[in-house]
């Protein structure tokens, strides 16, 4: 079980009715969860979502027919529900389709034959305001053309803000890294706002993104 809150409401979509059928059975196992919706297309997602505001949503990339791919789903979903986790699951194992997830806007990309304790960490990960991608894939999403300045960037943070993104790297929450640094959440929020700054990216899923590229946090 996820503590002694509420449940974590949980959109699925994907055009495979056994796909449907294993994430809700993982995720009702586990506990912790509830399924307030299930789509097969991404038209679908996007209806559902409005309709039923969910924590989590779990998207495949692709859908049978055509019409609205995931990736498009967790653009607008993004835009329009900043708060909600999105997780891409993909049977592609594409450095290609990562760096598209986070442009979209997801926190999460799983592959569909992950390891159910990988599954659910990385749920929780989301859940929890962190961000869950495979370090193999993070580590190819950043171009080769990008090493000389990101690692000139990298070395001209300060040792702490060198401590914080090497835990952002590892997929920590500011209240987790808060924790472990014995600083306040607040001043770990500055210091992420400024090594985001510092490396010159948009947002601290490219900041861990950048870092585990260069064999910074998990997956070094």
């Amino acid at each position: 079980m996820i503590g002694e809150r509420s449940p974590l409401r949980v959109l699925i979509a994907d055009d495979h009715d056994l796909a449907r059928e294993g994430l809700r059975a993982l995720l009702e196992r586990a506990g912790g969860y509830l399924i307030v919706a299930e789509a097969s297309t991404g038209e679908e997602a996007l209806a559902l979502a409005a309709e039923h505001s969910p924590d989590l949503a779990l998207l495949d990339i692709r859908y049978a027919g055509g019409g609205i791919d995931g990736l498009e789903v967790a653009r607008r979903l993004a835009d329009a529900m900043p708060t909600l986790g999105v997780v891409l699951f993909t049977m592609h194992d594409s450095a290609d389709y990562l760096r598209a997830a986070i442009a979209a806007g997801a926190r999460g990309f799983l592959a569909k034959d992950a390891a159910r304790n990988e599954v659910l960490a990385a749920l929780a990960q989301v859940a929890a305001g962190g961000v869950a991608f495979p370090p193999a894939l993070m580590r190819r999403a950043v171009s080769e053309d990008q090493a000389g300045p990101a690692l000139a960037a990298i070395k001209r943070l300060t040792p702490r803000e060198r401590e914080v993104l090497t835990a952002l790297a590892g997929g920590s929450t500011n209240k987790e890294i808060a924790i472990a640094l014995s600083i306040t959440p607040g001043t770990v929020k500055t210091h992420v706002e400024r090594l985001i700054g510092k490396l010159g990216v948009r947002d601290r899923t490219q900041a861990a993104i950048l870092a585990t590229r260069h064999g910074i946090g998990r997956g070094a």
